[in-house]
């Protein structure tokens, strides 16, 4: 995926060196550029609101000696709606062609954090902490960890399946527990979010990730296999804001019905 002002600001890692070539060379400019003054579309996390962002920077050394010999810089991007500012500190590396980001307030995972909490009606306090922390993990460099995490969500939604299948009287606890994760599945496909039914080999990568995959392959996967669990979470949350909405109709039409009646 190549290089924008959005996946650099909000998405990559401290201490993630960025390759700089030929795809990327207008975003890095858009960076480094004190003149540019480059506006681009984001989430602010402090104000929970999106918003248009502007890029101001201050380069030592500047301009073109920076690019040419590298150095240190901060760069500031402020919200054109509510005048925050955030502040990040760059290093550039001429000789490798390397940009880093070496620290940024707020962090990557502040982006995100306030994004999961539209999910607070489907997971548990505690499982939204996991999901919090799996994102806090791979904003700091910790893809393995971040994995671990991940499938504790993906495993819940499992589980929680399991327990209305078993309610309904669709699935045995003998059969739940014979039975591989991706038979689990097929089990409870009745119950489970076609996303997730049909995507089933999240748990398998998941899995592969914790026991043999390294740090930065784990963080090369995370951003995808995040969204794959908000899609599993989506598709829930709208089947709920569907029956919500359902229920509060019915309860409308109930009183309406008995206004009628004694009128």
């Amino acid at each position: 995926m190549s290089l924008t002002l959005s996946k650099f600001f909000f998405d990559i890692p401290i201490y993630t060196p960025v390759k700089i070539g030929d795809d990327s060379q207008d975003t890095f400019r858009k960076i480094i550029d004190y003149h540019n003054k480059e506006e681009f579309d984001g989430y602010n996390p402090w104000k929970q609101v999106e918003s248009t962002f502007v890029v101001t920077t201050d380069l030592i050394p500047t301009g073109e000696s920076f690019v040419r010999d590298g150095g240190y810089g901060i760069v500031r991007i402020k919200c054109k709606r509510t005048d925050d500012q955030f502040r990040y500190y760059i290093l550039w590396d001429p000789n490798t062609n390397h940009l880093t980001k070496v620290g940024q307030h707020p962090s990557i995972a502040d982006f995100h954090i306030s994004e999961i909490k539209q999910y607070k009606k489907l997971l548990s306090h505690e499982k939204l902490k996991e999901f919090t922390r799996a994102i806090g993990l791979a904003a700091n460099g910790v893809g393995i960890g971040s994995f671990v995490y991940l499938r504790r969500i993906f495993e819940h939604l499992i589980f929680e399946a399991y327990q209305q299948c078993l309610a309904d009287g669709v699935v045995t606890e003998e059969q739940y527990n014979r039975s591989r994760m991706d038979q689990k599945i097929e089990l409870l496909s009745t119950h489970l979010p076609r996303f997730l039914v049909e995507n089933k080999s999240i748990y398998s990568i998941l899995s592969l990730g914790i026991h043999e995959l390294d740090e930065n392959t784990c963080l090369a996967h995370f951003d995808t296999l995040r969204v794959g669990i908000e899609i599993i979470l989506d598709e829930k949350l709208d089947d709920l804001k569907k029956k919500e909405k359902i229920e509060e109709a019915k309860k409308k039409l109930g009183q309406l019905h008995s206004a009628t009646s004694t009128s």
